[in-house]
């Protein structure tokens, strides 16, 4: 990711194991671009960021995540129920509104994000994947689900449309 942002960029790496944190910091003490910080991804609030990459599976798309996101930037996270399979969401800010362009770009397989995970919502993830095409998302929405068939997945206080934003 160090090569990615380039010399101008910065990457911000938060890892909750003690060990893979001290492990990361000392492999790349020699990256001035690169922070290690040991602590949860799942809590605190980030830095305005062009892009937030998850690597570990969340069953929600986190608010301080998708709050954290310039406009215009990117959200990439392994939805997923759990422990099962479940799919990499890539959510776009397209400005203040409270609504992202979302869609799933690959099937996934993670371990769980401490604090990331909801049973409720794990579950209706995991019927979600198995009933509904995951090709039919197309945005990330704020607030509470409607009722109807433009809700691939209600969450709390989210939920993901098969509506484009602005539909």
């Amino acid at each position: 990711m160090a090569h990615l942002v380039g010399a101008d960029g910065r990457v911000e790496a938060i890892e909750i194991s003690p060990e893979l944190a001290a492990s990361a910091a000392k492999h790349l003490k020699g990256r001035a671009n690169v922070a290690v910080s040991h602590r949860s991804g799942s809590e605190g609030t980030p830095p305005t960021s062009d892009v937030i990459y998850v690597s570990a599976g969340a069953s929600s798309p986190l608010a301080i995540w998708h709050q954290a996101l310039a406009p215009g930037r990117r959200l990439i996270l392994p939805l997923t129920p759990g422990r099962s399979s479940g799919a990499m969401l890539l959510v776009t800010r397209s400005g203040a509104s409270a609504t992202f362009a979302a869609r799933f770009v690959s099937r996934a397989e993670f371990l769980p994000c401490i604090g990331a995970q909801s049973e409720t919502t794990a579950e209706a993830l995991r019927i979600a994947f198995e009933t509904r095409d995951r090709r039919e998302v197309r945005s990330l929405r704020l607030g509470p689900p409607p009722g109807g068939e433009s809700c691939w997945l209600p969450g709390e206080g989210w939920w993901l449309s098969t509506e484009a934003p602005g539909e």
